[in-house]
């Protein structure tokens, strides 16, 4: 046997040898890397921003994973309600910085171009804050799930739950990008479904300062409801101009489709008591959620409770995390990881037991709240009467609806 035979004979066996250790060694890989992807600085930053990082901390810890000997990094990005900075953020994440899964992606416009990068990536995404019922949609990906809630249970909530109390009559002020449309969409057809007519609505840009115009016209249309299809910032600036126009007042109710706490907080009592609005969480429900979100109280940068996405984004992660350890370590698969986490049922201490479907939508139930008289309250933070509460089965889309391509017909 010549040198050049032997060289090459002990370069194969040196790669095989290689190859049967690094094997096992993926197997049993447990570094994750997690991307917090959301508005930390503009209209929505309150409602989860830096308090969102806060929560997949949160989440890291309650997992157990690093006291077993994981490394789990969380970054923190502000895509700027932008959808070209949220995906240029998250190709660097998943390119450069090797991140596994990009989470939180409020601003539905935002939510559905990172899914499509996210899918092309197979990496995986976590979705709380974005609201478009599109995301688990027609716009649905083997790699996105959206664990909070969505425009089709807040339209199930808030807008059948005001049309069958006498509100038949609608006109919107509508954000003018996706998850306005989507809100409007879904709500004038509960609307329509429940005997109602949609006398009108007008698009309003992103961040605006300035209602007024917007607002006329709702007060002349008449109609018996203003359905507020926006959200943060804009809906505490519009019903704080509503409130000086002397829309309700007026006759007209106000329907703020989509409410944070921190919205509310922000308004104080005076001015949102009465308000109907849709949540899937809120702090002081139960034993459970209380001890929890006095501990991440004490974290908040701004010492606030967490809003329903703050919330729904620690479950979402720590679901995550438990099925990375119950797959025995990361394989950097994002289409494998979530169909095992849809084969897991859920469990946490905010959410109680639950499920995720196909179509990558949890099911929870909704809860339809009214926001207390300054009188009703009576310690800080309690804001909110329960109205109804709305069953999981309602407040999502049927499956038999649905346009997901994932789901068989």
């Amino acid at each position: 046997m010549t040198m050049t035979m032997l060289t090459r004979r002990t370069a194969v066996l040196l790669t095989c040898a290689g190859l049967g250790v690094a094997t096992p060694a993926l197997a049993q890989d447990k570094t994750v890397k997690i991307g917090v992807l959301n508005d930390m600085s503009s209209l929505y930053a309150d409602i989860g921003g830096p308090n969102s990082v806060v929560a997949v901390k949160m989440a890291v810890e309650d997992s157990g994973l690093p006291a077993k000997g994981w490394k789990i990094d969380v970054l923190s990005g502000d895509h700027q309600n932008k959808p070209d900075v949220g995906v240029n953020i998250s190709r660097q994440w998943i390119d450069v910085d090797k991140v596994d899964a990009i989470v939180d992606t409020p601003t539905s416009s935002v939510a559905l171009a990172v899914s499509n990068l996210v899918k092309d990536k197979n990496a995986i995404m976590i979705n709380s804050g974005g609201a478009s019922a599109d995301i688990s949609g027609k716009a649905c990906t083997p790699n996105t799930l959206s664990v909070t809630y969505d425009t089709y249970m807040l339209a199930t909530g808030t807008g059948k739950a005001l049309t069958k109390a006498g509100g038949d009559s609608w006109f919107f002020l509508t954000a003018d990008y996706a998850f306005g449309y989507a809100l409007e969409r879904d709500t004038a057809a509960v609307v329509t479904a429940s005997g109602g007519k949609v006398l009108g609505g007008v698009k309003h840009p992103l961040n605006t300062s300035d209602f007024s115009s917007f607002l006329l016209q709702a007060q002349a249309s008449k109609a018996k409801v203003v359905g507020l299809a926006n959200a943060g910032g804009d809906t505490t600036n519009a019903i704080k101009q509503a409130s000086e126009f002397g829309i309700v007042a007026g006759g007209q109710k106000l329907a703020a489709l989509l409410l944070f706490i921190n919205d509310v907080h922000a308004l104080g009592l005076n001015t949102a008591q009465g308000l109907t609005f849709t949540e899937s969480f809120y702090w002081d429900m139960n034993d459970n959620t209380r001890t929890w979100s006095k501990r991440f109280q004490k974290l908040s940068p701004k010492g606030s409770m967490p809003s329903m996405t703050v919330a729904g984004l620690y479950s979402g992660v720590l679901h995550y995390l438990k099925t990375l350890e119950a797959m025995g370590g990361n394989s950097h698969d994002g289409a494998k990881i979530v169909v095992k986490m849809k084969e897991l049922p859920t469990d946490d201490v905010l959410f109680g037991k639950g499920t995720i479907r196909i179509d990558g939508r949890k099911m929870l139930p909704a809860y339809l709240f009214e926001v207390k008289k300054p009188e009703e309250s009576k310690y800080p933070w309690d804001y909110y009467k329960l109205v109804a509460t709305i069953p999981a089965e309602e407040a999502a889309r049927p499956l038999s609806e649905s346009e997901c391509p994932l789901v068989k017909k």
